[in-house]
């Protein structure tokens, strides 16, 4: 790993490193002033001023957007907390500790210098001196270029998208779009993509995906202009569609900041279709957004207003209330959870007729997955692992992430019941799929394995475990 970046000097100001990373960052990501402006919905000469430094940020929100655009993983979010002294909010880079250190930040900043990548960071773990875990923002090209160990390239280098000459300082510019270019028409066109792109996830994982989706997301766009009618409501469907399967990629690479970016974008525009189901899907998204953030507040309220929006006795009420059984399980209210969870059991033969096709995948598996969780934050480890471990055998084939994600907490509740050897055979499993598809979610969870396991470590089962995740994360110099 690189050393600190020369713009992170110990004589400067808070306010003044501030204004010094937004434009390190601005720059490594290839934006103009007034294209990040635009990308962020915030005029120019406030981004200018923040820059320049004659203005420091009033509102975390707006901090946080400007974040987002970079890709920056919550480092602007980290540096605009110390100079207003505002932590309220937890920090969306760091896992296992309340910061991130300098020298993680100046990390980041190094891997976004090294290669441009049109916004298509990705999130890796990284060791600490003090043994703790954090997760960085880097460019993925960065990854191959020897920034971090070659474990950490081998989990998550993607391979990049294609990116502005060198010598420019602007992002490309994509052609308008001719509607009659297209075999079909082009919404069955970008309906079959976007079917693609769902299928190809779960066995590739999201990295491949992101820029693709966030091109037909402008493509949809560019093709609105000019449409007409049913079409233009159809291509306003079909981008908000995309915008929640952007969100859904993005939570899955671990970042939380642009899943809750595109989720609010997809919310928006669903108003603006007027499909009251689409607004309750993407309603009930943001509630398992939130639960797997381990948002106490927010989790059971957006399940709750999900169920309010949704037809009744529906399957979109039914994922709804699969949401808020967790969330219940969150704030220790097991009876509930418990009760929630069979509610919607009782539900499954009745919601299989709905014709939304929204939700299709809730099943009996998905449902005992979602009351394993909550046995788990319940500290009901042992009869959380007994039904993780019945819900992947049972698991169709071609849910290769899917199996890795439910394989890493399988593998945390067996080491809360005391059973190392176990939990670490069941993470080296799901180590090897984070491998195949860079799943952040995957990796988040192997962070909490690896820190559990620590009072075993001398195991030999947990010694290969641990020495097998840390080849696969960077460590700080």
């Amino acid at each position: 790993m690189r050393q600190r970046h020369e713009a992170l000097t110990p004589d400067q100001t808070p306010e003044q490193r501030f204004a010094s990373t937004l434009r390190e960052l601005r720059i490594a990501r290839r934006y103009t002033l007034r294209g990040l402006a635009q990308e962020a919905f915030m005029s120019h000469s406030k981004v200018q001023k923040w820059e320049d430094g004659s203005r420091f940020p009033k509102h975390r929100e707006e901090v946080t957007l400007v974040d987002s655009t970079l890709n920056a993983g919550g480092i602007l979010v980290d540096l605009w907390e110390r100079a207003t002294g505002d932590v309220s909010a937890p920090s969306r880079v760091s896992v296992s500790v309340p910061r991130v250190s300098d020298a993680s930040i100046g990390l980041a900043i190094a891997g976004l210098q090294q290669a441009a990548s049109d916004h298509e960071g990705t999130f890796v773990p990284a060791r600490l001196q003090d043994g703790s875990v954090v997760f960085v923002a880097l460019d993925r090209r960065d990854l191959l270029r020897g920034g971090v160990g070659v474990g950490a390239a081998a989990a998550f280098g993607m391979g990049a998208p294609a990116v502005a000459d060198a010598a420019g300082l602007q992002k490309l510019k994509r052609p308008a779009r001719s509607a009659s270019a297209y075999s079909g028409t082009p919404i069955e066109h970008f309906k079959r993509a976007r079917r693609l792109l769902i299928d190809s996830d779960n066995l590739l994982g999201p990295g491949r995906a992101i820029a693709t989706v966030r091109e037909h997301i402008e493509d949809i766009k560019s093709l609105r202009r000019d449409a007409k009618g049913s079409d233009r409501q159809a291509l306003m469907e079909l981008q908000t569609q995309y915008a929640e399967f952007a969100s859904w990629l993005y939570q899955d690479l671990g970042d939380f900041t642009s899943a809750e970016f595109w989720l609010d974008r997809a919310f928006q525009w669903s108003h603006t279709v007027g499909d009251a189901d689409l607004t309750s899907y993407v309603m009930a998204r943001k509630a398992q957004l939130a639960g797997e953030k381990r948002d106490l507040v927010d989790v059971v309220d957006l399940a709750e207003a999900a169920q309010r929006i949704a037809r009744p006795r529906s399957r979109l009420a039914a994922v709804a209330r699969t949401y808020e059984a967790y969330g219940h399980a969150l704030r220790g209210a097991g009876s509930d959870s418990e009760r929630a969870i069979e509610d919607v059991r009782n539900s499954l033969d009745r919601v299989a007729s709905d014709t939304t096709p929204w939700g299709v995948w809730l099943t009996e598996q998905y449902v005992d997955v979602h009351r394993a969780q909550g046995l788990e934050v319940l500290g009901k480890h042992s009869e959380a692992a007994d039904v993780f471990t019945a819900a992947i055998e049972a698991l169709p084939e071609g849910y290769h992430r899917d199996r890795g994600v439910y394989m890493a907490r399988a593998a945390i509740a067996h080491a809360g019941a005391d059973a190392p050897e176990q939990a670490a055979a069941v993470g080296l499993q799901a180590l090897t799929i984070a491998t195949d598809t860079g799943s952040g979610r995957i990796m988040r969870e192997l962070v909490r394995l690896d820190k559990a396991l620590v009072p075993w470590q001398r195991q030999p089962e947990v010694s290969d475990f641990r020495e097998s995740f840390s080849l696969a994360v960077a460590h700080e110099a």
